[in-house]
């Protein structure tokens, strides 16, 4: 493993599982001091002892958490070079528009893309103290392409981030900050088996249209947010980064 990211100061939304906690371990392996931020204090605090880094209990819609967390990191390790902005969730109430409800509607937005409009404008300033800085926003494949099998406010929020990041990354690129919007394809995570659970005939529907011919694992969508947040990526700012197993540009997929 490289040492790429050496005493970079990271935080980590939703560290404490899928893909959050795999690019903690990545960020972590890479040099990184990492905080790992998350709701769920249990899972949090796992990931924070496993990387050695510092947990703090987040709630990324809350202002005051968001603002709190960034404190942390830079009270804890003296300034801020990487943000993933990665929480987000996909209950099974946000489903086609036709059946939707407006509660459900509003919860994934603040979720999925509140939290990301408050992780960039607070870590923005933390950013232009030091000159440089890296943010890297989970957005989906979903941002760019449309699924019949609709989760609408999910796709609506990913679509939403994939726009935000686009602006900020033109906006700060003189500044020396980066911001990109990962777009992972289908991930084998906790969030897509439990749709296998609940729904095996609506999961197999995504798995036939990946030409690679099955889920990314954590670990390869942790690489790419790791090369994002490197210097390797250093020309690379407001771009739609997809990591999708070929999907986005599939007409048809091999048999």
């Amino acid at each position: 493993m490289t040492a790429r990211l050496q005493d970079r100061v990271a935080v980590v939304t939703g560290a404490g599982s899928g893909i959050g906690f795999a690019t903690a371990q990545r960020l972590a392996a890479e040099g990184a001091h990492v905080v790992c931020a998350d709701v769920d204090e249990a899972a949090g605090g796992r990931a924070a002892e496993e990387v050695g880094g510092l947990f703090v209990r987040t709630d990324v819609t809350s202002e005051d958490d968001v603002q709190a967390m960034y404190t942390a990191a830079v009270q804890t390790y003296g300034g801020l070079d990487i943000a993933f902005n990665n929480a987000g969730i996909s209950p099974p109430d946000d489903d086609s528009i036709l059946d939707t409800g407006l509660d459900a509607w509003r919860r994934v937005q603040e979720v999925n893309l509140t939290s990301v409009f408050l992780c960039c404008k607070y870590a923005i300033p933390h950013m232009q103290a030091r000159g440089r800085g890296s943010i890297i926003n989970t957005a989906s494949f979903v941002a760019v392409m449309g699924a019949a099998t609709s989760q609408i406010s999910y796709s609506a929020s990913k679509g939403g981030v994939l726009s935000m990041s686009r602006e900020l990354g033109v906006q700060f690129a003189r500044e020396g900050i980066r911001v990109n919007a990962l777009c992972p394809g289908p991930v084998n995570t906790p969030l897509l088996q439990e749709l296998f659970a609940s729904d095996p005939e609506r999961a197999a529907r995504r798995l036939v249209h990946i030409p690679v011919g099955r889920f990314a694992e954590a670990t390869e969508i942790a690489a790419a947010v790791a090369f994002l947040a490197s210097d390797d990526a250093s020309f690379i700012t407001a771009s739609t980064f997809l990591v999708d197993g070929g999907i986005s540009g599939a007409y048809v997929t091999p048999v």
